[in-house]
């Protein structure tokens, strides 16, 4: 009898799921299903609701949670039978009253608009192959990062795609094509969780979001799949589409958003824990750092524990391979460090390094750019390079080093050695860090632009009076070749390969498909962009001097020639870097609208990129001496 006791315990262990311990929620078994959640001390009952379905219709089971233990915040319950396909809701009482359903803050599947969580049995989730993906192994130094948005890449009919604004879109042939044959090998997706702003009942309608307003951060978003009411095949889709890009050797950065909610009162966090999430100021009301109305609190124990384990299960779950973090200036320096020790070393992690407004939070422990040094293995995006080229961040209309504006080359220079000490830079004339804020050249990322604010094209329209198509593509492609000459990891918007435009909108986050939309009929339109981009990429995957990926290395082997205005030229001693095959290699930047010249030792110089074009196999040579950078365009040449 006794053994046959201990038998049922162990097939029961087997079949009934155990309580996580770091991750609340729902943990399926096809006997019994386990349910989790963690409130503050002063809850007085949380009941559990099982539906047939993911929105509408009557509990058809009605639990009375337990605390696992006296005074404590976790609550639980184990029903019996097979659950799977059905829905719940945990619902809280504070003060006597319940304050409302929601799914938790775990939820791992969820029905139509998220507003209930889903029973599924995670492993029928998968993919055939999945349990053989692998992350691609590419260096943090190797990366070519490419921001993008589901819909906006794939959306327009000029596309061709099957699934437009879905999931699988990055799946099909097109899309794989094209970012093979562009070079890129790190897909940044903005936010696709589950988010607010896309009513998943209406995707017949024309609805569009970027997707900043979070609201079950650990499903993928339903609207961005081809059936939102059934929760398998969100995950099952967000799963093929990680696994297609994963075969053709092209990682996969997920946009996340951490320091804010949609809203405050329906949020999962404040319907579970009311205000332990979110950081106040000293008069009661909600600090608004992320600028969004709320910013949530990563320095207590829950907030920063959930930020953690969210970030491991996209790791494992979907093998995510890296995490931009939005605002991660509102996040403290500590949980940072934390995310960061808690996956393995091949993800990469970088973020905003600012916040939108004040933090009611010590300013010195917050995530900033200027603590970079603080967080090794974390970068932050550069927004000296941006503006240095681009002009300043608070006005469209202000020009600079593309508009011809002296005075940015000293920050010019700044990106280009990756934000580190460098001898040769003048941090005193840097136009926002005074300070170099990276250990290493790969805590910086380069970029032009990004889905905030204007995109490139608009940015150029908008800043440089009576520019001409010719002047923007010269100047378009000038930047580019400024980013993927940088030491830092390179960065490029979505679309900016075949010369995307918004019409001139600063803030798209909202604007219709006729905004945002990729026009692929671009790539024959203006050919000589795609193929710049694609050439200038793989010259800098085959030559390490443009990603030393040592500080090191740089201060080593890169010094700059003699600065003028509008005019920056740096030289790198190819022979000292390992697995280089050029000797001297000298690059120049001309912003003006006439040849400017550089001096250069002499010898005989092959041309890689000139007036526009770029050939690594070489397009001609060049004597030492003098040698003449065209108008409006980069120069390579090396020995």
């Amino acid at each position: 009898m006794k053994r046959l006791t201990l038998l049922v315990a162990i097939i029961m262990a087997l079949l009934v799921p155990q309580i996580l311990n770091a991750r609340t929620g729902v943990s399926y078994g096809p006997s019994a299903s386990a349910f989790s959640v963690e409130t503050n001390s002063d809850a007085q009952q949380v009941k559990l609701r099982i539906y047939n379905d993911g929105v509408g219709g009557k509990p058809i089971k009605t639990v009375n949670m337990k605390r696992a233990k006296a005074g404590g915040n976790l609550w639980q319950a184990n029903v019996k039978g097979d659950l799977k396909g059905k829905f719940y809701t945990f619902d809280v009482k504070y003060g006597g009253k319940f304050r409302g359903e929601c799914p938790g803050i775990w939820a791992t599947a969820v029905g139509v608009n998220g507003k209930r969580g889903a029973i599924v049995d995670m492993e029928r989730t998968d993919p055939q192959g999945w349990g053989a993906d692998t992350r691609p192994a590419i260096a943090a130094k190797d990366l070519i990062l490419y921001e993008m948005h589901h819909r906006d890449f794939s959306i327009d009919e000029s596309g061709g795609f099957t699934y437009k604004g879905k999931f699988l879109a990055l799946t099909e042939p097109r899309a794989i094509e094209h970012l093979k044959a562009l070079g890129v090998n790190a897909v940044h997706i903005l936010p696709s969780f589950d988010y607010a702003s896309v009513n998943e009942t209406r995707l017949n309608e024309p609805q569009y979001n970027w997707g900043y307003d979070p609201v079950n951060y650990n499903v993928p978003e339903g609207g961005y799949s081809t059936n939102p009411y059934r929760p398998e095949v969100r995950i099952n889709e967000f799963k093929q589409m990680v696994q297609a890009l994963h075969n053709a050797g092209i990682k996969v950065i997920l946009d996340v958003v951490y320091n804010h909610t949609w809203n405050i009162d329906e949020s999962n966090f404040q319907l579970t824990r009311p205000d332990y999430f979110y950081r106040k100021n000293a008069d009661g009301t909600y600090s608004n750092g992320s600028g969004c109305g709320n910013e949530t609190a990563s320095e207590r124990e829950g907030m920063r524990q959930f930020m953690i384990e969210s970030v491991k299960y996209w790791v494992e779950e979907y093998h995510i391979d890296g995490f931009r973090f939005d605002l991660m200036g509102v996040h403290d320096i500590e949980t940072m460090n934390a995310i960061r020790a808690a996956v393995p070393q091949d993800i990469f992690i970088y973020g905003e390094g600012w916040s939108a407004g004040s933090c009611a939070f010590p300013g010195e422990q917050l995530a900033m750019k200027a603590h970079i040094q603080q967080m090794p293995g974390i970068a932050a995006f550069s927004d000296e390079i941006r503006d240095a080229l681009r002009g300043p961040w608070d006005s469209n209309s202000k020009a600079a080093f593309l508009g011809g504006v002296k005075g940015n080359e000293e920050s010019l220079k700044f990106g280009i050695v990756g934000a580190i000490q460098h001898p040769g830079v003048d941090y005193s004339k840097v136009n926002y860090s005074k300070a170099p804020y990276a250990n290493e050249p790969t805590q910086m990322i380069a970029y032009v632009s990004c889905h905030d604010d204007m995109c490139l094209v608009d940015r150029l329209k908008a800043s440089v009076k009576g520019i001409t198509t010719d002047e923007i593509i010269r100047l378009d492609l000038l930047a580019q070749t400024v980013v993927m000459t940088s030491q830092g990891v390179p960065f490029i918007l979505s679309g900016e390969e075949m010369l995307r435009d918004k019409k001139g909108v600063h803030n798209s986050f909202e604007s219709p498909d006729s905004i945002n939309h990729l026009d692929w009929n671009n790539l024959e339109r203006y050919p000589q962009v795609m193929e710049y981009y694609k050439n200038l990429i793989a010259l800098r995957k085959a030559h390490p001097a443009f990603h030393m990926g040592s500080a090191d290395m740089v201060r080593r082997n890169l010094d700059f020639l003699p600065t003028e205005n509008c005019l920056v030229a740096f030289h790198i001693n190819g022979r000292n870097v390992p697995g280089e095959t050029w000797g001297d290699i000298y690059v120049a930047f001309n912003t003006h609208k006439r040849a400017r010249s550089i001096e250069v030792p002499e010898g005989k110089y092959t041309v890689v990129c000139r007036n526009i074009k770029c050939d690594q196999a070489g397009m001609g040579t060049v004597k030492g001496g003098k040698v003449t950078i065209p108008a409006q365009s980069a120069l390579i040449i090396h020995n």
